[in-house]
């Protein structure tokens, strides 16, 4: 029992938050592509633009969270993410309409993107420098250890309060995403752009509106996620280095397009991840004596190394592609 609370602490609950993160940003990504029809390579910047928000309102109003008993970081997330929305609404504004209006190809905008990208890591190096910060300025992050009432179970179930307010707010942001999109008519004007834009457009739905709605959406949520991880770990102003391969991946990997896809394909990919690394040798220590020597005397039983991790969502990736060229979900191939 004490190797599985093991494996629950270090996959299970590793892999939920990791799975969180990559479904939350894979989602803003996938909004984007199914409404313009280019990849938005800047979504992990402004992922990371949100955090620094976050991080910039609670040095300004440290306390601001004491009155209510929740951590000061979540109290400036809402600002946070109406000023990351801004920023993404203000970038297409200034970068991606214009060469709309002259119709340039997918491939310019992916482009355009990636300057996008080297611009806004530029600013938050320059304005968060370079090493890493915590998101608790004044308040005390909460470490959870819960013991089982098992007999001879020593090894405690660890969670902590970031990640409890990731998995509700993840919960909230696919619940919340879902009724936006199948009840209202913004969502339905938003389904209808993304399968046919010309007939939509033909239909007299207000296709700047629907771009614009798109990037608060995708901006609101990147604060999300950005905000979330860094409560969990640290913020660091490379954040998005880390996170941006993996999210495209996720959303590949459901089917890109397809925001519930997106989901599906970032729990997927952070369990890859977890399942990956972890030390399957543990699991097999209470059956040691009836294992062969070699296997019973291994020390490190991982599929691959910590530092190859990054690689697994790709595997992870071709895999599925191979079996299914669309991702799990039907998504758009174009």
């Amino acid at each position: 029992m004490n190797e599985l609370v093991f494996f629950i602490n270090n996959v299970v609950i590793a892999g939920c938050v990791a799975g969180s993160i990559y479904a939350i940003g894979a989602v803003g990504v996938t909004l984007i592509f199914s409404i313009m029809r280019f990849a938005h390579f800047a979504h992990g910047d402004m992922m990371t633009f949100g955090a620094f928000m976050v991080l910039l309102l609670t040095t300004l109003f440290p306390s601001a969270g004491a009155a209510i008993g929740i951590p000061t970081p979540l109290i400036m997330l809402p600002l946070a993410m109406a000023l990351t929305a801004l920023l993404a609404v203000g970038i297409d504004r200034a970068f991606y309409k214009p060469l709309r209006a002259h119709g340039v190809k997918p491939i310019v905008m992916v482009i355009a993107s990636l300057g996008v990208t080297l611009m806004l890591q530029g600013l938050i190096r320059l304005f968060a420098g370079t090493g890493g910060e915590s998101l608790y300025v004044d308040d005390r992050k909460e470490i959870f250890r819960l013991a089982l009432p098992i007999e001879g179970v020593r090894v405690p179930v660890v969670i902590t309060e970031p990640q409890l307010y990731l998995f509700a707010l993840t919960l909230i942001s696919v619940v919340a995403l879902h009724l936006f999109l199948s009840r209202s008519r913004l969502g339905k004007a938003m389904r209808a752009m993304s399968d046919n834009p010309s007939l939509a457009q033909a239909s007299g739905i207000n296709t700047n509106t629907i771009v614009a709605v798109t990037w608060v959406i995708a901006g609101g949520l990147a604060a999300i996620a950005g905000t979330l991880l860094s409560l969990d770990v640290t913020f660091k102003p490379d954040l998005s280095f880390f996170l941006l391969l993996p999210i495209f991946a996720a959303a590949i990997v459901g089917g890109v397009g397809h925001p519930y896809g997106a989901i599906a394909g970032g729990f997927v990919v952070g369990f890859a991840e977890t399942l990956a690394v972890f030390n399957w040798g543990i699991l097999l220590r209470p059956f040691r004596d009836s294992l062969p020597d070699w296997l019973a005397q291994a020390g490190n039983l991982a599929f691959v190394g910590t530092e190859y991790k990054i690689v697994v969502p790709f595997f992870i990736l071709v895999a599925i592609l191979v079996w299914r060229p669309t991702g799990i979900f039907k998504g758009k191939v174009i």
